[in-house]
């Protein structure tokens, strides 16, 4: 389904909504509006749904129908197909775990904010080249952390990061303290077991803990 000419504008810049975007995989299609109403409440309204279930779509296309306030992105985002069917579901962001030509043109076209994944130097100087300048660091932990992208900040200063992959809670501040990171992804605040029992108001709670998360 295509978004409506009344759906909210994209997001200007998905690093500067929240220090802190929830990654979200989700079985069920029918928890995404609850468990998105209580992370916006919580202070997280940026909401990236990853393609790694057949509920993704309905899901995101839910949460751009039913929870204004969010800012509903896709993560995971692989192909030409994936950036198409996201943005035609009300998708006002796209992550990707890394890139290729094609789909940074696919995204490019697509009209929504977007978030190249990333995790070497040649990798960025490369999407600086073609104006791009907000990008997905990841995975996070296990290509660096805080002590690689502290050292791109110097020579690359024109670059910014959402660090994802392995950040908690204890290693998120960290993160947020350097220049050249304007938020972080992380799923810590969606519990399986919260999730499964539809314990919305613990995910508030995390939420609202994440969201006071601060360099």
């Amino acid at each position: 389904m295509t978004s409506s000419a009344s759906s909210p504008a994209p997001a200007a810049s998905v690093l500067d909504l929240a220090p802190v975007v929830p990654v979200v995989v989700l079985e069920d299609a029918a928890d995404a509006v609850p468990l998105a109403r209580a992370l916006v409440a919580g202070g997280l309204p940026a909401i990236e749904v990853t393609l790694r279930t057949p509920a993704a779509l309905a899901a995101i296309e839910a949460i751009a129908a039913e929870v204004p306030d969010a800012v509903v992105g896709a993560g995971t985002v692989i192909s030409v197909r994936n950036v198409a069917d996201t943005v035609a579901a009300g998708a006002r962001f796209l992550v990707s775990p890394g890139w290729t030509e094609r789909l940074l043109d696919a995204m490019k076209a697509s009209g929504v904010p977007f978030l190249p994944g990333v995790s070497t130097t040649s990798e960025v100087v490369a999407l600086l080249e073609r104006g791009v300048t907000e990008m997905k660091f990841f995975p996070a932990e296990a290509a660096g952390g805080t002590a690689y992208l502290k050292s791109l900040a110097p020579p690359l200063p024109q670059a910014r990061f959402c660090p994802t992959g392995g950040i908690s809670p204890a290693s998120a501040p960290s993160y947020l303290a350097l220049p050249n990171v304007g938020c972080v992804g992380g799923s810590w605040m969606l519990p399986a077991d919260a999730v499964a029992a539809k314990d919305w108001a613990r995910v508030e709670r995390l939420a609202s803990e994440a969201a006071a998360l601060r360099g």
